[in-house]
């Protein structure tokens, strides 16, 4: 950094002061040892030991290790070039979230190592970084040098799922599930006289010289093909809340350590897409809160990135516009939708997709509230509340599976999930099938 101020400090003042001071003493009271203590001070603080080369001020950078992390740890590296004849260092480290940390360090060319932890995901604030260099016995000092480290992207973490709900009617002409169709599969279907078309591999013989001893007919096993699944993420970004009631209103600070109600939407998002990409199922990602090309559906690890990619970009955006249809989706395809239902809205839109025949599976992700100190917001959260589990109730009632993904309740989900799978396989019914 070109063009620093370097000033003297209140250091040098009270040097001269008891410089001043002890010199005056010893002349007054005549003691030669006594103004010769004074005269330290004073040609420490009014000696010219300005930095060799003035107007150089201390170089300050912090870079991320990796543009895009997962949440736990974020990692930077801080880079402190102090000018020659800087004797000393002081930098203050801040982040959001966390507890300043500051540190006195001998001016030299060095790398620090910044670490900080968090459980959220998206866009994320990282570390502030105020520096200052400090000439002989800290006499002179420069003005404050601040960097800010760019925001980081972390990507929500995917929990390992057993099966989950797909839709019962497929679609393409290979995949894990088998179709109602026929084609090459593993499970049979029938055994069939040999007609044109048929394979020769597939040919029973014993089937064959049971029903047609003398060869006349051959038989030949046919089977069930196999297809792909469909599924559509819809992620309701509109509400971005966490476990206190008094931040709601944007107006106080969400802690690091507690996920909000996105935070845990793109971590069940997550979790569903791995578990259907593994699988080898085509998956999508629409966000309600952004009017932007919802990600379309496809298959594979490299879609999977970008899959995560795209829920970790998921945030609210101002006061979104009240849609006036639900989100187009393929057909055929399961729709999970994952909200916080606060509102009509997401009641509305799986109304209307139920009346076009998709399945939904609606999942809840509204941290655990803590309760709050004011009468008013206590009263305002059990209006709200009631007005919540009157909206889950009804959707339970007209078919729709909840699942819960917040607290003690996010453990269970994977057992939920695997329950609906069975329930459809043992009644048949529902719209729902397995992975």
């Amino acid at each position: 950094m070109t063009g620093t101020v370097w000033r003297r400090t209140p250091q040098a003042a009270a040097a001269v002061g008891t410089g001043v001071l002890l010199l005056g003493l010893g002349l007054l009271v005549g003691r030669a040892d006594v103004a010769l203590l004074g005269a330290a001070p004073l040609v420490s603080a009014l000696w010219p030991r300005r930095p060799v080369e003035p107007g150089k001020g201390t170089v300050v950078a912090v870079e991320p290790t990796a543009d895009t992390t997962a949440p736990g740890a974020l990692t930077a590296l801080l880079r402190l070039d102090p000018p020659p004849g800087a004797e000393l260092v002081h930098a203050r480290v801040a982040a959001p979230g966390h507890r300043p940390t500051g540190m006195v360090l001998a001016a030299s060319t060095r790398e620090l190592p910044l670490t900080l932890s968090t459980v959220r995901t998206g866009p994320q604030r990282t570390f502030h970084v105020d520096a200052r260099g400090y000439g002989v016995a800290g006499t002179t000092a420069e003005d404050p040098v601040s960097v800010t480290a760019p925001d980081r992207l972390v990507l929500p973490t995917a929990m390992p799922l057993g099966r989950v709900p797909v839709p019962r009617r497929l679609r393409g002409l290979t995949g894990p599930h088998t179709s109602r169709r026929l084609g090459d599969g593993s499970e049979l279907r029938d055994v069939h006289p040999f007609a044109p078309g048929d394979r020769l591999h597939r040919i029973d013989w014993r089937t064959t010289a049971r029903r047609s001893p003398d060869l006349e007919t051959l038989y030949v096993r046919r089977t069930y093909a196999t297809a792909e699944a469909t599924a559509v993420l819809v992620v309701d970004s509109r509400d971005d809340v966490g476990p206190d009631l008094r931040t709601w209103r944007g107006t106080g600070a969400q802690r690091v350590d507690e996920p909000t109600s996105l935070d845990l939407a793109r971590h069940a998002a997550a979790s569903v897409a791995a578990a259907l990409v593994n699988a080898g199922d085509r998956v999508g990602v629409d966000d309600l809160g952004r009017r932007r090309r919802p990600l379309p559906p496809a298959a594979g690890r490299r879609h999977l990135r970008r899959v995560l990619h795209a829920l970790a970009l998921s945030s609210p955006r101002g006061t979104p516009q009240r849609r006036l249809r639900a989100p187009q989706v393929p057909g055929d395809a399961i729709v999970y939708l994952f909200s916080t239902v606060l509102d009509d809205e997401p009641v509305e839109l799986v109304r209307a997709w139920r009346a076009t025949g998709h399945p939904v599976v609606l999942v809840d992700t509204l941290p655990d509230v803590r309760g709050a100190r004011e009468e008013h917001m206590r009263l305002a959260w059990r209006v709200t509340r009631a007005e919540r589990d009157d909206r889950l109730r009804r959707m339970a009632a007209e078919g729709v599976p909840v699942v819960r993904w917040a607290g003690d309740a996010r453990r269970e989900a994977a057992l939920r999930l695997e329950a609906l799978v069975r329930a459809d396989e043992r009644h048949h019914r529902g719209g729902v099938g397995a992975r």
